[in-house]
């Protein structure tokens, strides 16, 4: 009778393979590209504003329209990646805000500058989560949060290097050449990817099309011990009709939507910064390359509290790290207000603000794929994003109003500190104990 192996087991208790390194290393440059070119706008935005003569206010439906495409894009692609493939909606994304940022270079007016951040959002939105499920997919346990982590990082260190490229490149190329190089690196990426980048060993496993792809793929990992006798596993053998259903049965209904509402809050701090800060930091006197290094700390320190954090992650347990994280990046935010009046200082509290809001996204993207069943999985995480999509619509479309409303900087700080308390709040309700053992029976 031939045995059965499940895919996990293989991944988890076999060393970590060169496929595995490759994986990781090429969801790292896909993030890094998606999170310059998510970035990119909050670059360009004080000189549209100096070239095309309008208001602040006025690019609100740029920022909005981009990451509304993100959240339909988010929701549609987790879905189909669970469906056809995690690797061909990838690359699909790819494509998509490749060309939709290419074209953005050549905008002249308002109107189609929103058009194409729509359309460059849609396939953002598409990359992230599947990128995001397929690093996480292929890591093992033992190293999960902090493999996933690393290659995660590609995003936020994508968005930090908007800061120092728009510094060098903008004096000399204008806006223009932000977004072309934003559109052209990607396009650049895509063949490498076609051609090196796997599928999901989840999805290929039981199509009896993708057998030979999907034994050579698992002897890649689990060295040269034959599994052609093996009836390989992905997960549990039961499955529902609907990956959605899955997110809300039983105890998962409330954990859902504490993580959707944990998302929300911090994607509203998160892209209300980035859009916001440069233009902010413009208008109290600080001049192009000093308000895009100023606004660059937030993800640049992101980078550095996602690692930090995923380390206590593997060790201590999402229940015990995630909402303090939450807590502390709300007290940094608010404390920003304080130091708008000095250089370094500055630099160094809005670096601290990146470490522990950036960090929590990215380990609390991490974390999301380990709160589904595979058959779930991209869709789980897809669906999350979305909610933190619609917050970040909210918080970049509302930037220029809370500013007024809040009279000052410093009352605009303690505004947006707000949320952060309330994120740390939805995680303590979590119970991530119990999603913890619930991970774990469904592999």
């Amino acid at each position: 009778m031939p045995r059965s192996v499940r895919i996990a087991d293989i991944i988890d208790d076999s060393p970590l393979s060169w496929l595995q390194v490759r994986v990781l290393l090429l969801c790292f440059l896909i993030m890094l590209l998606d999170g310059f070119d998510t970035a990119v706008i909050g670059y360009v935005a004080p000189e549209l504003i100096t070239q095309w003569g309008i208001d602040r206010s006025e690019l609100a439906p740029a920022f909005g329209a981009g990451l509304f495409g993100m959240m339909v894009g988010a929701m549609a692609c987790g879905p189909l990646a669970d469906r056809f493939g995690r690797k061909r909606v990838l690359l699909g994304g790819i494509l998509v805000f490749a060309l939709g940022t290419l074209m953005a270079a050549l905008a002249t007016w308002m109107g189609e500058l929103v058009v194409l951040r729509f359309v460059t959002g849609i396939g953002l939105g598409g990359v992230l989560p599947n990128c995001i499920t397929l690093s996480s997919e292929y890591a093992p346990k033992r190293r999960r949060v902090l493999l996933a982590t690393l290659s995660y990082s590609g995003f936020v260190l994508g968005l930090a290097m908007g800061g120092s490229v728009a510094a060098w490149l903008m004096p000399s190329l204008g806006w223009q050449g932000m977004l072309a190089l934003g559109g052209l690196a990607p396009l650049v990426l895509l063949p490498v990817l076609m051609r090196w980048l796997p599928e999901s060993l989840y999805f290929l496993v039981g199509r009896k099309r993708h057998r030979k792809a999907l034994l050579r793929l698992v002897t890649a990992i689990g060295g040269k011990a034959s599994w052609r006798g093996a009836i390989l596993l992905g997960d549990l053998p039961e499955q529902p009709r609907s990956p959605l259903s899955t997110l809300f049965e039983g105890a998962r209904a409330l954990r859902t939507l504490m993580l959707w509402l944990t998302f929300f809050c911090g994607l509203f701090v998160f892209y209300l910064l980035t859009n916001w800060l440069p233009t902010i930091l413009r208008s109290s006197g600080y001049g192009v390359s000093e308000a895009a290094t100023i606004a660059s700390m937030i993800p640049l320190g992101g980078v550095l509290g996602s690692i930090v954090m995923a380390l206590l992650l593997d060790k201590l347990g999402p229940r015990r790290v995630l909402p303090v994280q939450a807590a502390f990046a709300a007290v940094a935010l608010a404390l920003i207000g304080t130091q708008l009046g000095s250089g370094s200082p500055l630099l160094a509290m809005v670096f601290i603000a990146g470490f522990g809001l950036s960090g929590l996204l990215a380990n609390l993207s991490i974390v999301a794929a380990t709160l589904y069943p595979i058959h779930a999985r991209a869709t789980g995480v897809s669906w999350a994003l979305s909610a933190g999509r619609a917050g970040s619509i909210v918080g970049s479309m509302l930037g220029a109003w809370l500013f007024a409303v809040a009279g000052s900087l410093d009352g605009f700080f303690l505004w947006i500190a707000t949320p952060m308390l309330l994120a740390s709040l939805a995680l303590t309700v979590m119970g991530l104990r119990r999603v913890e053992h619930l991970a774990v029976a469904e592999g």
